[in-house]
């Protein structure tokens, strides 16, 4: 898979700016948003999911997550904007269980030192991404935070990832860039730009690695910096 990554053709000149989602890719949030739609569920007396259940529906942003719930409870759709803004409210201070992934710290600290341009591109709500950022003390890391409001659109369709490329100084049409994410929204994200993907294998995604379109997958943040220079050296 290394030679992959190092013949590749879709270069990028050094520094070269990296984009990373945020749920399910540098951090695990699945805790914290899974007890705060089961409190929301409770209060309307409703039966609970499980975690797994929950992990399975994060990644489309809030609306797409709620949709989901409401398929899987049977729930009235009507009541939709009732059960986003309860959860909101439940989840823009919801921190306890959430944390970094392993490595990842010291991988965006490493990328940053070697002068690569960080940035975010998540379909969660912009202020809940801040505040998380800044909880976890690498929020100036980055010199770019997209999230699921900050335009129209929301991943996959390529809109947010072009912004946060524009907000390093890339081309958002032709990026000589990288895309980091866990999930299927994030590899149809960085395709329809088109972009190099290196998916972290250890979030979120329900679909086989080997379905998704990527550069390179990984396992260890700590790998992730050699796989970033090998992409700015091919």
């Amino acid at each position: 898979m290394l030679d992959k990554v190092e013949n590749c053709m879709n270069v990028c000149l050094a520094p070269c700016p990296v984009v990373f989602d945020l749920d399910g890719t540098l951090i695990n949030s699945a805790p914290d948003i899974h007890g705060c739609v089961n409190a929301v569920l409770g209060q309307h007396g409703t039966p609970l999911l499980t975690l797994d259940q929950v992990r399975s529906f994060i990644g489309g942003g809030v609306d797409v997550l709620w949709q989901k719930i409401i398929a899987a409870r049977e729930l009235e759709d009507a009541k939709k904007p009732d059960y986003i803004a309860a959860f909101m409210t439940c989840y823009q201070d919801a921190t306890q269980l959430t944390h970094l992934f392993p490595g990842v710290e010291d991988a965006l600290q490493t990328l940053a030192d070697r002068g690569h341009p960080l940035g975010i591109c998540t379909n969660k709500p912009l202020a809940v991404t801040r505040a998380i950022l800044a909880h976890f003390g690498i929020l100036d890391l980055f010199g770019c935070v997209i999230g699921g409001d900050s335009v129209p659109e929301r991943k996959p369709h390529p809109a947010p990832l072009r912004a946060a490329l524009q907000g390093l100084g890339a081309d958002p049409r032709q990026p000589r860039a990288l895309y980091v994410g866990d999930s299927e929204f994030d590899a149809a994200c960085a395709a329809a730009v088109p972009m190099p993907f290196l998916i972290y294998t250890e979030g979120y995604r329900q679909t086989p690695v080997g379905e998704l379109p990527h550069l390179a997958p990984f396992d260890d943040f700590a790998r992730l910096p050699a796989l970033v220079e090998m992409q700015t050296a091919a």
